[in-house]
């Protein structure tokens, strides 16, 4: 399994930004996608994550608590594409942002993900 993330960038405070996860390989039947995101002396956190089990989401999406009323993470129909679209952005949010792949969608997992694409990052200013 291959991921690939971009859309990173820089914006500032109260603006928004919109990641995307490109996933290609084997990924199984099912499985979910999650954003992850790291500062530098901090552990990487989870943000949110979407489950593929036959179709996306269908309410196996899962956020952090910190995000859940500002970050939507959805998908294209392919299967191919996993967004994060991120408003109300807070210096807070500033990271490197990454895509991981779990071999389980039907119960989204903070942790456990076994597939890992290279991060993007997002730069807030106030």
């Amino acid at each position: 399994v291959q991921l690939q993330a971009s859309g990173g960038g820089s914006v500032q405070a109260g603006g928004s930004l919109r990641l995307s996860c490109a996933v290609s390989g084997r990924t199984g039947s099912s499985y979910a996608v999650g954003w992850f995101r790291q500062v530098p002396g901090k552990e990487r956190e989870f943000v949110a994550a979407i489950g593929w089990n036959g179709g996306w989401g269908g309410g196996t999406t899962r956020y952090a608590e910190a995000v859940k009323d500002r970050f939507t993470i959805s998908s294209d129909s392919t299967k191919s594409t996993v967004y994060l679209q991120m408003t109300t952005l807070k210096s807070e949010d500033a990271a490197v942002y990454y895509c991981a792949v779990h071999p389980s969608g039907r119960i989204i997992s903070t942790s456990g993900y076994r597939y890992w694409g290279q991060g993007t990052l997002v730069t807030v200013s106030s």
